[in-house]
């Protein structure tokens, strides 16, 4: 099977699993699929109850949702489709990356496995997008860099910026107008008060929320 033989919302399903596995480290529940989705959670058990009937993905009853070993191939397809398309959307036709996201949304679900090989190819074959995450192989492989979450970086203490989540837009603008992106090495200052962060990247200072900083991956 092949991810394109799925109808794109059941495409969308297994990708948004993987995306909260791969940056939360966990199983992803029906009703945060619903409101990633924006769906129902009626809607979204029943989109479950087709996949776990396709044998992609396991739900316990009241449980979680994970992706079983074909779920988990095909979502990685379409996660290399996602990824180097915004790759290109970003080094070809100058998108920001707060504007890829949506528009890899889109044509992800649209271009062939050629075209695809062609944008990888063309590019040089990259093993990260623009937002830092990496870019499977043809043969499904990731490379994960054992990066930690930038609220785990004691004050004081710096980082490399590996990679900066693209759920939400705003943060990743805010962010990425002051150098908090991939490969910008940044310091940790005592927070200026509780429920705020504050950086240092470069001479500038940049507070953002303390949430925020789970959405930042770094390399110590």
């Amino acid at each position: 099977m092949h991810i394109t033989d799925l109808p794109e919302r059941s495409q969308d399903y297994l990708k948004t699993i993987y995306d909260r596995q791969e940056w939360d480290g966990g199983a992803a529940s029906l009703s945060d699929l619903a409101a990633a989705l924006g769906q129902r959670r009626s809607t979204a058990s029943e989109a479950i109850k087709r996949l776990v009937g396709a044998g992609l993905v396991d739900h316990a009853p009241y449980g979680d949702v994970t992706l079983t070993e074909q779920g988990h191939r095909l979502a990685v397809q379409l996660v290399r489709r996602h990824r180097l398309i915004e790759s290109f959307l970003v080094q070809y036709l100058g998108y920001r990356l707060d504007e890829v996201h949506d528009e890899a949304e889109v044509l992800e679900h649209a271009v062939s496995d050629t075209f695809v090989e062609r944008i990888d190819a063309a590019l040089g074959r990259p093993q990260r997008d623009p937002h830092g995450d990496p870019i499977p192989g043809v043969d499904g492989h990731v490379d994960e860099p054992g990066a930690v979450a930038l609220s785990s970086v004691p004050p004081g203490a710096s980082a490399v910026v590996e990679r900066v989540r693209d759920r939400d837009p705003a943060l990743l603008r805010y962010l990425s107008d002051h150098g908090v992106l991939p490969g910008a090495r940044v310091e940790v200052l005592p927070p200026p008060y509780p429920g705020m962060a504050l950086l240092r990247v470069g001479r500038d200072e940049v507070s953002v929320s303390a949430a925020a900083l789970e959405s930042i991956l770094a390399l110590r």
